[in-house]
């Protein structure tokens, strides 16, 4: 489910089967070079055995975000959990800021303060089946469990009559991401380890409460406000999922550029987040998908091969110490892959330490090629449904 101004259609759903667990961490205190992650020690897993209603506890991170409240269910079988009420009895609809699949998000104000807020509307005849409604109930249980952290939307709360589901949350005025990127007319390796950073701290926030994110792409991504210094905000969870210990997903989700290896091959679990991040990465540097072909087939086999191009332009201009991270990110072996902590302690991340703030002459900064890029983008989705359906790498 989507959430204010962003312009994607909203992508099927899934059910999830389960998920893995353990996840590493290796610390090096030596920061003047890009070090190795190979050498790792143990850090504690984050068990959600009632993912929604059980608090995860204090890592002992310097990176760690706050612990969250506990959400209690109610015992309706409404969507949210709660009796009927009218949304428009607290807020007030505007215009409309999206349209996707599923619904329609509208600018709304909260009658008793004034304040902008978006409201996504979904048409319970859009909810056919009970896991329709069922994928509904989670992502608003994981809007309401992760709300309140670093760069995630903040949620407001869930409404139902008897037509409709409406989600209210943070209005992020400053748009998508990558709009903002081509807007800004100068870019460096400095932007880029900014932007980075929150993106990463994104997937670190969720994998540390317990929540595996499934859908990492710079759509996915608002500005909270259109200031320079706006945050970054994840503002899409509609195939994310709660962490259970022990278990491995095979349902193929995700986006057809992002998308991990492992899922093309029915076997992963939170590191796929690692992967997508990586692809963003890539793009933020190069303005182009690590792995892309102009069909589904074409792009799987490339992501499923995992040959990097470090040489075409600009990539000889970038540091080797972000060339080393990226690397490190798309490790084809989810095992050996690095972590969301050890990606925001990798030298060319740190604040103010081996991201150049020289210009980047590259396709991140062309209009025309980034048009392009998300053209094939959006050809791609049809393609990856049809993909999704056939599911022909399942046994490789």
């Amino acid at each position: 489910m989507g959430v204010c101004l962003s312009r994607k259609e909203l992508e099927p759903k899934h059910r999830h089967v389960g998920v893995s667990g353990k996840h590493n961490q290796n610390k090096n205190p030596n920061h003047n070079h890009c070090y190795d992650h190979n050498n790792k020690n143990h850090e504690p897993f984050v068990k959600q055995s009632k993912p929604p209603f059980q608090q995860p506890y204090q890592l002992p991170d310097k990176h760690a975000p706050s612990p969250k409240p506990t959400v209690k269910r109610s015992d309706t079988n409404t969507i949210p959990g709660k009796q009927f009420e009218d949304v428009k009895q607290i807020y007030t609809l505007g215009k409309e800021l999206g349209r996707g699949q599923f619904g329609v998000t509208y600018l709304c104000t909260e009658n008793s303060t004034g304040l902008k807020y978006a409201c996504k509307s979904i048409s319970k005849r859009n909810l056919v089946s009970e896991p329709d409604k069922e994928e509904i109930k989670r992502e608003i249980q994981i809007m309401q469990h992760m709300s309140g952290q670093p760069n995630i939307v903040e949620f407001k709360g869930a409404y139902e009559d008897e037509n409709s589901v409406h989600v209210v949350m943070e209005l992020c005025a400053g748009g998508e991401l990558y709009d903002t990127i081509i807007a800004k007319g100068k870019y460096s390796e400095r932007d880029a380890a900014s932007i980075f950073r929150q993106i990463v701290n994104v997937v670190h926030i969720c994998h540390f409460m317990g929540v595996m994110h499934r859908d990492l792409k710079p759509e996915n991504f608002l500005l909270s406000s259109k200031d320079d210094k706006a945050t970054i905000k994840a503002a899409d969870f509609g195939l994310s999922v709660f962490i259970e210990e022990g278990k491995v997903y095979q349902d193929i989700v995700g986006s057809a550029y992002y998308v991990a290896p492992e899922v093309l091959r029915r076997k992963y679990g939170k590191e796929i987040d690692i992967w997508s991040a990586g692809v963003i990465l890539y793009v933020l540097l190069s303005g182009v998908p690590p792995f892309w072909a102009e069909t589904e087939k074409g792009i799987f086999d490339a992501i499923l091969q995992g040959r990097i191009d470090f040489e075409s332009l600009p990539w000889p201009i970038i540091s080797n110490c972000a060339k080393d991270l990226v690397s490190k990110m798309l490790i084809q072996d989810p095992n050996k892959r690095i972590t969301a902590s050890q990606v925001l302690e990798h030298p060319w991340l740190k604040e103010g330490r081996d991201a150049s703030d020289k210009p980047i002459e590259s396709a991140v900064l062309s209009r025309r090629d980034s048009a392009q890029y998300f053209y094939l983008q959006s050809h791609m989705r049809n393609c990856w449904q049809d993909y999704k359906d056939s599911a022909q790498y399942s046994d490789n």
